[in-house]
């Protein structure tokens, strides 16, 4: 679905990414990972046809440069910084839907999903939204509408974890359908979704590995945190994640829901308070559903 050979990428003479050569599967859900200016993301602009190249890129056997248009309707596409438009809310999602020939219903009602609700700022400018209502309404209009790839920088950075735990259920809905390519400098936040991990430094390809494909998507885990002594600080980044204390836990305990590829990310932040922590249990919802069928 998608070649590069010895794809080679300089700006004034800075050589960004250096003969890399890839083959990627329909089906493959690939992590690109790799440290702040690793090449990344020059890779995806490549990809989109956005950069002049030495080497060959291919979609579908078309050259993004050449048949630009055609490889662009292929592609679901979400930047890592958003771009600075001014253009109004409903007027982007409409010029959106018209050149991917779907419609603005669809891109509204991922968004809204997501939790965030068009209707409220459809004539605000695009560039006045926070970072969090940017990044929802470009998953918005890249999963609102019909390809065969979805191409993600960094595409939850700006996500609270209930949107998170919707972003990955949206992804779970396709990944059967379409190939992805998330880029991010954490493979903890991108573990979980993939079947493959592509790791760039300095421009080169340092590891390329197809992953364990045990993690659902959509699954959602019950987790309860008991702590040794209150403590501020870790309450409110728990309140963050949505968590609760529980009615018999004296203010001790704690109980939430984390999203199933949200995991390593969670127990990331857990291992930053590992001196407060008394017990941790997590729990599949899904598998204990099946358990008791």
């Amino acid at each position: 679905m998608i070649r590069l050979e010895r794809l080679t990428k300089a700006f004034r003479q800075r050589r960004v990414l250096g003969e890399v050569s890839l083959d990627i599967a329909r089906g493959d859900r690939i992590a690109l990972v790799g440290s702040n200016g690793a090449g990344k993301t020059t890779l995806i602009r490549c990809l989109l046809g956005e950069y002049t190249y030495d080497g060959i890129v291919e979609v579908d056997g078309l050259s993004p440069r050449m048949h630009r248009q055609d490889v662009l309707a292929k592609i679901g596409f979400v930047p890592q910084l958003p771009p600075p438009l001014k253009m109004p809310v409903g007027e982007l999602i409409n010029f959106a839907a018209s050149m991917c020939n779907s419609v603005p219903e669809r891109m509204e009602a991922v968004s809204a999903r997501l939790g965030l609700e068009v209707e409220g700022i459809r004539r605000q400018p695009f560039v006045k939204l926070s970072g969090g209502q940017k990044q929802k309404l470009l998953i918005g209009i890249a999963l609102g509408r019909d390809c065969n790839i979805l191409v993600m920088d960094e595409p939850a950075a700006n996500l609270d974890p209930e949107a998170r735990q919707v972003f990955f259920g949206l992804l779970g809905e396709r990944q059967k359908d379409v190939t992805m390519l998330l880029s991010s400098h954490r493979l903890d936040e991108v573990a979980a979704l993939v079947n493959r991990v592509i790791e760039l430094d300095r421009g080169a390809v340092v590891l390329d590995d197809h992953v364990a494909d045990t993690v659902d998507m959509r699954s959602i885990l019950s987790c309860t945190v008991r702590l040794t002594r209150r403590e501020e600080a870790f309450e409110k980044a728990l309140g963050e994640w949505g968590f609760s204390t529980t009615a018999e836990g004296g203010g001790l305990e704690w109980g939430g829901q984390v999203a199933g590829p949200d995991r390593l990310r969670f127990l990331g932040v857990l291992s930053r308070y590992a001196g407060l922590l008394a017990g941790i249990n997590l729990e599949d919802n899904s598998k204990k559903a099946e358990a008791a069928q």
